[in-house]
C-alpha cells in the first residue's frame, strides 16, 4: 500500500488549514485542550460542495461521546463522566434531552468513562443496546435491554458480555460497532503499554471482532481469538464504505493521525513506526495527518465513499474521499467554529450528527450532506 504524508494545501471552510495528502492515484493521546490555531488557507475552493449545518441543538449534554439511532429515529447519546443515556427525539429541537438511565459500574477517569455505543442488528426482536466503558478494573462491553413499558423506554440490566480490555487514563479506545457480517467490531487503545499492540494476545492496542454473545468471531485471523488487526495505538473511528471495507481512524503519539484501511490480521506498526514509512512488516495508513494540532481524529462516519472524521484537536470536520482502497485529499470544515469535535453519525434521515465535546455547552450539530 502505498501512502503520500507529505503536506499539500486543501480547501475548506471557515478558515481552512494545511491537509496531509491521501493516497489515491487513480483519480494522540487525546489532548485536553485546543492547540494553537495552525496556518490556512481561507474559503473552499470554487464549486466545492460541502456540509451544511441546519441546526445546532444545545439538549444540556455532559460531555457526550457517541450516538446511535432507534429504529423510531431517537437519538440515544452516552456521556461519558455521567454515565448516562440521553436520548433526543426526531424533531426535538432546543430543550434539553431525555434521560434513559444510567449504565452501572462505570468508574469514569481521565479519557475513561461511558464510551461507544452500539445498537444490535437484531434490534427489532432483541432490543439490546451495547456499551463500552471503564469500570474498575478494566474496560469492558455489556448490553442493555430497552423496553417499551406504558409508553416509556425503560433500561434493563447490563450483562458483561466481554471484559478485561486494558484501562488507563489515557488510551482507552472505545468505539464499538456491528459490521455488514453482523459482528461486533471494537476499538482498543494501547492504554499506555507500549507492549500491548504487537502482541496478538493481548487485548489492548487492537481491533476486536467478537460475536454478539462477546466470543471470537468465526474466521478471525488468529484462529479462536477475538483480535482483528494490531499494531494500533488508540482507535476511536470504525465505519465501513461502500464496498464493505473497515476503515479505522487512530491517534497518533506528537505526529502522524492516522485513517486505516483495515484488513483482517493486518499490522499496523503501532509503537515500532507510525504514518506510513514503508516498513516491511506493516500496513502503511491511507491518509496521515502529520501534525497532530490538525486533526487527533475521534469518531469516524462513511456516506457512500466518503468518509467523515471528527477532530478533537483539530477543532473541525474532516472530509475525506475515498476510492477504492484508495483515499484522496482531506478537506477540513468548520474549522475551530464549533470546538472539539467527538462523533460523526448518519441519522436515519440521511442527515449527519457531529458531537462537540468543549469545557461547556457541549452539542449536537445537524448537517445536511451536498448531493
Amino acid at each position: 500500500m502505498v501512502a503520500a504524508v507529505a503536506i499539500l494545501l486543501s480547501s475548506c471552510t471557515s478558515g481552512g488549514t494545511p491537509a496531509p495528502t491521501g493516497t489515491n492515484p487513480p483519480a494522540g493521546s487525546e489532548p485536553a485542550t485546543p492547540g494553537p490555531p495552525a496556518s490556512s488557507a481561507s474559503g473552499s475552493a470554487p464549486g466545492v460542495s460541502q456540509p451544511t449545518v441546519v441546526e445546532q441543538i444545545g439538549a444540556e449534554l455532559q460531555v457526550p461521546w457517541s450516538t446511535v439511532f432507534l429504529p423510531d429515529g431517537t437519538a440515544v447519546i452516552s456521556e461519558r463522566e455521567t454515565a448516562r443515556l440521553r436520548t433526543i427525539a426526531p424533531g426535538q429541537g432546543g430543550g434539553p434531552a431525555g434521560t434513559l438511565g444510567r449504565v452501572p459500574d462505570v468508574v469514569p477517569g481521565g479519557e475513561g468513562g461511558l464510551l461507544g455505543l452500539a445498537l444490535s442488528p437484531d434490534f427489532a426482536t432483541d432490543r439490546y443496546l451495547y456499551a463500552y466503558f471503564t469500570a474498575a478494573g478494566d474496560n469492558r462491553i455489556a448490553r442493555l435491554r430497552l423496553e417499551e413499558r406504558e409508553g416509556n423506554l425503560q433500561l434493563g440490566a447490563p450483562e458483561v458480555v466481554f471484559s478485561g480490555i486494558p484501562k488507563a487514563g489515557t488510551h482507552n479506545g472505545g468505539r464499538i460497532r456491528f459490521g455488514p457480517d453482523g459482528y461486533l467490531y471494537v476499538g482498543t487503545g494501547d492504554s499506555q503499554r507500549r507492549g500491548q499492540p504487537q502482541d496478538p494476545n493481548a487485548l489492548g492496542g487492537k481491533i476486536l471482532r467478537i460475536t454478539p454473545e462477546g466470543r471470537p468471531a468465526p474466521g478471525n485471523p488468529f484462529g479462536d481469538n477475538p483480535v482483528y488487526s494490531l499494531g494500533h495505538r488508540n482507535v476511536q473511528g470504525l465505519a465501513w464504505d461502500s464496498a464493505g471495507r473497515l476503515w479505522a481512524s487512530e491517534f497518533g503519539p506528537d505526529v502522524d493521525d492516522e485513517l486505516n484501511l483495515i484488513v483482517p490480521g493486518g499490522n499496523y506498526g503501532w509503537p515500532d513506526v507510525t504514518g506510513a514509512p514503508r516498513r516491511a512488516g506493516f500496513l502503511d495508513a491511507k491518509v496521515v495527518w502529520p501534525s497532530t494540532a490538525d486533526s487527533s481524529p475521534s469518531g469516524l462516519e462513511i456516506v457512500g465513499d466518503t468518509a467523515y472524521l471528527g477532530a478533537l484537536r483539530g477543532q473541525r470536520l474532516w472530509e475525506v474521499p475515498l476510492n477504492g482502497e484508495f483515499a484522496g485529499e482531506p478537506v477540513g470544515y468548520f474549522t475551530r467554529m464549533y470546538g472539539r469535535i467527538r462523533d460523526v453519525s448518519l441519522a436515519p434521515d440521511g442527515r449527519l450528527w457531529v458531537l462537540n465535546n468543549n469545557e461547556n455547552p457541549d452539542s449536537v450539530l445537524v448537517l445536511e450532506l451536498p448531493g
